[in-house]
This record gives C-alpha cells, structure tokens and sequence, in this order.
C-alpha cells in the first residue's frame, strides 16, 4: 500500500527550485492550490572569472543563467510569492565542473545533471539557504517524477513520470532514503501540455513558449572548461591498428560518435573506445559499436539496499535510451554486471545506468565500461 505526498496537511512552506522555466511556474501554481505556503530559490552556479563563452543554446550552465534568474524572480513575484537567489558557483565547480573535466581527460563520458541533481539541486542549495535563515519545510521541484511511501516498509519510492516523454526519474535515482521524505514534485501526475496551458491560464504566457535547457552547458566549445593544453591531439585508429586520421583532443568526442570525425575511409565508422592513457580514438563500424553488457561502478540504491536480483529488470543507459531487459549479478565490490537480452549499441563509459522494476526506478551507477 501506497500513500501519495499530496496527503500531507496544508500550510507547510514549500521552497519550489526555480529555474525562470515553464515547469517551476507550474510547481508553485499547484502547490498554491492544495493550499501551501510557497516561496522560490533558484541557484546561481556560473563564475564569472570562466573563458567568455557565447551563448548557443538554452543550458544550465553559461552567461545567460542572468536572465533564467531575473526571469524566475519575475514569476515569482507574479505569483506572488518571495524569491531568493543562493549563490553555489564554488560548490557547482568543486562537485560538478572539477568532476566532468577529470572524468572527460580520462575517457568518460559523464552527464553532469546526474551529480548535480543529488549534490547540488537537492542537497547545497537547500542547506545553504537554510544557513542564510530562510524556513521551509518541504522541498519540490518542476521534475516529471513521483514519490511515495510504502506504507508496510516505512521506506519512499521513486517512479517515472506519467508523462512518458517528459518522464525525468532517470536523473533523480541517485537520490536517498534521507532525501526522499523531503521533496515533492507536483508535475509526476501532469503532462507537459497540461503544464503550458495551467501557465496560461495564470497569465504567464511569456514563460509558456519558452525553450527548455538542451544540455549543461549553453555553449558548443566545452573546451573553454578545461585548463589550456590539457586537451591535446591525437591518433584516430581502426581495431586493427592502422593510422585513419587525427583527432582534436578525446574531450570532443563520446562512444558511437559518427560526425566529426574529420576522416574518409569510404564506409561510414563510429567511436569505438576512447583511451585515455594512448590519447587514442578507436572507431569502427556500426556493428563492432554495440555491446551485450556492462560494467556499473558505485551503485546506489534508492531503498538504502540491493533488491532481490533473481529476476530480469531494465536498465535506461543514458536519459533517451528507451530501456533494455537485463539480467543483473552484484559483484562483492559493489560493482553490477549487466547482461542484456539484446545487444546495445554505445554503451558509454560515464554514462549513469539506471536499473527499473516497471515504474519504479531501483537504483543507478556509472558505466565502467562495455
């Protein structure tokens, strides 16, 4: 048995996470209507001392957070609530940046919104704001996901979103047991088209047609990032070793990569495998780029504890991946071997691997290899 967040008693205050978007909009507009005292944060995570970078594209990292903050605390006062603006650029380089940088000199491929999530979004940004003295007793967000408790365990579940499109339960899995009681997100039982026109509906119409963040980061050279010189060409090769070309540094290029390549062998060819310790692209042809398992580093568990692994489950490999059945082993070093039913084309190091039984999403870890 199940009992969903909407139960708790009204007129607890609720910090709604705002980004100027759409989604958080509609967060404060529902929690308002069950009755709850609402006010917003947003957190401010672009360092000013960074390389200028123009802005290309809709991100959460870049210049242009200025306007996503103006535009979350015009809402906020439209809706009538107070906003506040936490400061985290040292923590977001520290936990966030520091990491994707080392972790693309070594080969991988990390989705930064799966540190950020738990680390920043759900953990800095609350415990900085109540260091400053602003009260709250709940937390929630604009994320296409839902919680519950399990009335018989006492423990707190985590399942897809009932927009399957918009469904973003797959950045949240690393989230725990003490996170969990805190948060609420209202959009879980919404629809992305139910959101714009509830926005409308308050008068918000400038928001509704506003893009939504395409990646991290809001420009196409990541390499401003990086300290100089710490991305260096290097060979691209074949599996059997032959030279094909030259690379602009293994930063730039992810597993299953096809465009960009800057080399002709009259068949089209794919990243294959990045190694760091030769500066080395290998790439192949689409058939030699998929893999029948993997290897998942650092499991977390949304339950505090593995589930009983003698059934199949679906592990998601990166947000779009639309799931794949696995038959998972725990290794005594917390690491999970995945093998899958079928075979699964740029398994990606880096990546974070998600583990589903239906709905609900179980655990995650990072990909170590295929």
């Amino acid at each position: 048995m199940t009992c969903a967040r909407s139960a708790m008693p009204a007129k607890l205050t609720v910090a709604v996470g705002m980004s100027g978007g759409v989604d958080s909009a509609a967060a404060v507009l529902l929690l308002q209507e069950r009755g709850y005292d609402v006010i917003g944060l947003t957190m401010s995570i672009w360092d000013s001392a960074m390389p200028e970078t123009a802005p290309t594209k809709s991100g959460c990292f870049g210049p242009g957070e200025v306007e996503n903050i103006n535009a979350a605390r015009e809402t906020a006062g439209r809706l009538g609530i107070k906003h506040f603006t936490i400061p985290l650029a040292q923590e977001y380089r520290q936990w966030v940046l520091e990491e994707f940088t080392e972790r693309r000199l070594a080969g991988y491929t990390p989705n930064p919104c799966a540190v950020c999530n738990p680390v920043m979004k759900f953990g800095f940004l609350l415990s900085r704001a109540r260091e400053r003295g602003i009260r709250f007793d709940r937390f929630a967000t604009g994320h296409y996901a839902r919680v519950v408790r399990d009335d018989a365990t006492g423990l707190y579940r985590l399942l897809r979103g009932i927009d399957t499109v918009k469904d973003q339960s797959y950045f949240l899995t690393r989230l725990s047991q003490a996170q969990l009681p805190e948060l609420i997100f209202p959009l879980g039982d919404k629809t992305k088209t139910e959101m714009r026109e509830l926005v409308c509906r308050a008068g918000l119409e400038q928001i509704a047609g506003k893009s939504e963040s395409q990646d991290f980061f809001e420009g196409d050279d990541i390499s401003v990032l990086f300290t100089n010189g710490s991305a260096v060409p290097g060979p691209i090769i074949d599996e059997s070793g032959t030279v094909l070309g030259q690379h602009r540094g293994i930063i730039h290029y992810t597993i299953g990569q096809r465009e960009g390549l800057g080399i002709a062998v009259g068949h089209k060819v794919y990243v294959k495998e990045i190694v760091a310790e030769t500066n080395t692209l290998v790439v192949a042809e689409r058939e030699g780029v998929f893999s029948d398992g993997c290897l998942v580093s650092d499991m977390r568990w949304v339950a505090g504890k593995a589930p009983d692994l003698g059934c199949d489950f679906t592990v998601r490999l990166r947000y779009r991946h639309p799931g794949v059945a696995t038959r998972l082993e725990l290794r005594d070093d917390n690491k999970l071997v995945a093998n899958f039913a079928t075979p699964q084309f740029a398994v990606t190091p880096g990546q974070m691997a998600v583990v589903y039984d239906g709905d609900e999403a179980l655990g995650a870890g990072w990909i170590d290899k295929p």
